[in-house]
């Protein structure tokens, strides 16, 4: 995709920075921006990927976490020059529902705080859909892993854990499990949606769940952490996310979270020695 322009917003954050050096080793022309940045205004931002957003602090920063999923987006919905626009959502939003899929009706509760996060992203996605333009669509994202050390997401704070303290404690029940998809992948996917995509939401995922169970059982055998477990954890169920929109665009996870352990054990222990 030699000389194909793009716009990353977001391009710092995990998802952003990854998926812009992707780009830029497919021979795209990228622009990286923050939230803050003014560059995007009167530019012609060719394929745009909106990856700003607020996750695990979305609870202490409610206003910042509206600005950032929808007061933002709506901006550049309005304004900005773009080919196609790609925002990224989350597929937290089928918590509750009987089935992971685009089509499916989704459930959130205003007075439950920890809503905020789907009610925003949700909002964002209603946004996009409202623009009349067939180009401007929306992933969302499973639980995406890869080397981030400053993360509180749940498999880099175990890893972290198993190579700072050598142990986790667990405070679900093993048997609880979740979709969960490698950075690269992701970025992958987005960059085949931006190109090929015909429908206006996507699930980016593996489309298989993983127990915590086989998690910790790779942690364990890779770094020689112990492992244990919260009395009564909560068994915590997610549906199985439905991909056969992604695999129809040719695309399919290529690294599973329990092979990639590995790797990530060997990066983590490397970061640590690097800041001692």
């Amino acid at each position: 995709m030699a000389g194909v322009k793009a716009a990353v917003f977001g391009a710092a954050g995990f998802i952003g920075r990854h998926l812009t050096t992707h780009l830029r080793d497919q021979g795209w022309d990228v622009l990286a921006l923050g939230r803050g940045d003014a560059a995007w205004r009167g530019a012609d931002l060719g394929q745009v990927f909106y990856c700003a957003g607020l996750t695990a602090d979305f609870r202490v920063r409610p206003f910042d976490a509206l600005e950032a999923h929808v007061s933002f987006p709506v901006e550049l919905l309005r304004h900005a020059r773009f080919d196609s626009f790609l925002y990224c959502s989350s597929t937290r939003v089928y918590a509750g529902a009987a089935e992971a899929v685009e089509t499916a009706t989704l459930t959130v509760d205003p007075n439950q705080p920890g809503d905020l996060y789907n009610l925003s992203k949700l909002t964002g996605e209603a946004a996009c859909l409202a623009h009349p333009s067939p180009a401007v669509r929306i992933a969302r994202l499973s639980n995406v892993f890869g080397h981030d050390p400053a993360s509180d997401n749940f498999i880099a704070s175990i890893v972290r854990d198993a190579i700072g303290a050598g142990r986790v404690r667990l405070m679900t029940d093993p048997r609880s499990a979740k979709d969960y998809i490698a950075v690269a992948d992701v970025a992958a996917a987005l960059e085949r949606i931006a190109i090929a995509g015909r429908d206006r939401l996507y699930n980016v995922a593996a489309g298989a769940n993983t127990a915590n169970a086989e998690i910790l059982g790779a942690l364990a055998a890779a770094s020689g952490c112990a492992i244990e477990i919260e009395p009564d954890s909560p068994l915590v169920e997610f549906p199985q996310i439905d991909v056969s929109r992604l695999r129809a665009l040719g695309v399919a996870a290529r690294t599973s979270v329990v092979q990639a352990i590995p790797s990530l054990v060997t990066m983590m222990r490397r970061e640590i020695r690097m800041n001692e």
